[in-house]
This record gives structure tokens, sequence and C-alpha cells, in this order.
């Protein structure tokens, strides 16, 4: 059976704050590299995708040229308001 002692306490303590500044030196420099390569890859999925919308909505109005159709379902529809119970008015008592 081990002991607890003051100079493992201090062993302990001064291993955390070690791995604590290490930490924060290699998120300095890794950090800002990830995080501009999940930007670059967010951008290109949406460059692909707003091109698929285009080109797909091109193609539908060009096989279709007597008919122009509309597409409604982006549009705002308006929210219901619930009501969920009725106004009780309190009054104090003295």
């Amino acid at each position: 059976m081990q002991e607890a002692s003051f100079s493992g306490l201090i062993k302990a303590i001064f291993y955390m704050i070690a791995f604590y500044y290490i930490f924060k030196f290699l998120a300095r420099i890794f950090l800002p590299v990830l995080v501009k390569k999940a930007v670059q890859k967010a951008g290109q999925n949406f460059q692909r995708q707003q091109q698929y919308s285009q080109s797909d909505s091109w193609q539908q109005t060009r096989t279709k040229n007597d008919e122009i159709i509309i597409d409604t379902t982006n549009a705002k529809k308006p929210r219901e308001t619930k009501k969920v119970g009725d106004y009780v008015d309190y009054e104090e008592i003295d």
C-alpha cells in the first residue's frame, strides 16, 4: 500500500500545470489550421449544394418550355400562435 506524500502532491500539481501550458501552446499552433480547413470544407460543401440546386432548377425550366413552375416550398408560412391556457389574475392578500 502506498501513502500520499507532500512530494507526490507537488509532482502531480507540476504535471498538471505543465500539461496545461503544453496543451495551450499546441492549441495556438494547430487550432487555427484546423479551423481554416473546416471553414474551407464547409465552403466547398455549400458551393457544391448551390451549384446542384441551380443546375437542377435550370434543367427543370428548360425541359418545360410552355410551363413555368414556381417553387413555393421555401415561402414563409404564417405561424400559428397556440393558446396554452387561461390567464389568471392573482391578488395579494394582506
